[in-house]
């Protein structure tokens, strides 16, 4: 869904803000980009690279305070299970908007905002209600470690939605991905998961 989502990324200028281990943004690489800059925190990253491709240890939160970063422009920015890491969700996004090419758009994937109300419902035992209007941030372990907590902040619907017209975007599409008749007859334990938590949502933002 996130290659749909994205588009043909051949000749496409690509960043890919929050890339983990940069594995994605190898891989826009070997499907056609141009170039892909992908920025992480952690710094911990694939090993050898392709040419075209410049991984660097940065704060999503400021791209533009970024030096290998503000001074280009982008067909495609991405946050991909990463914006709601940001210190201030308007500010990135204002500062990612400013560095797009024209016709450029910012893919944004996020959890499902069910997903961490039905998980803190059933943990606390409260209502779906009071933890979907929940403000606390929410803490669990990673999946990739255990001994690693990751800290997200719970947004609404509402929330994203303000959040993108006060960084002047407007939403040109939004998709609820789902897995196919055959997936969900050779995934039946995944279906079973999207069934409760309904699974992530994407984005297409430009700027108005």
């Amino acid at each position: 869904m996130q290659q749909e989502v994205v588009g043909d990324p051949r000749g496409l200028r690509i960043l890919d803000l929050g890339c983990g281990s940069g594995a994605k943004a190898v891989h826009w690489a070997h499907h056609g980009a141009a170039e892909v800059t992908g920025v992480d925190i952690s710094g911990q990253f694939v090993p050898d690279p392709p040419g075209n491709v410049r991984l660097i240890s940065g704060d999503l939160s400021d791209p533009g305070a970024i030096d290998q970063v503000r001074d280009r422009v982008y067909d495609r920015i991405l946050f991909l299970q990463s914006l709601s890491y940001s210190t201030d969700q308007v500010h990135t996004l204002r500062c990612a908007r400013d560095l797009l090419a024209p016709q450029g758009r910012i893919i944004v994937q996020r959890s499902h905002p069910v997903r961490f109300a039905v998980e803190r419902a059933e943990a606390n035992g409260t209502s779906l209600g009071e933890e979907y209007y929940s403000a606390d941030p929410y803490q669990y372990a990673s999946g990739w470690n255990p001994k690693v907590t990751l800290t997200r902040s719970t947004q609404t619907i509402a929330d994203m939605l303000n959040a993108f017209a006060a960084a002047g975007l407007h939403i040109e599409r939004a998709v609820e991905p789902q897995l196919t008749p055959e997936d969900r007859h050779r995934y039946p334990h995944k279906q079973r998961w999207l069934n409760k938590h309904l699974g992530v949502i994407l984005f297409v933002l430009q700027a108005v």
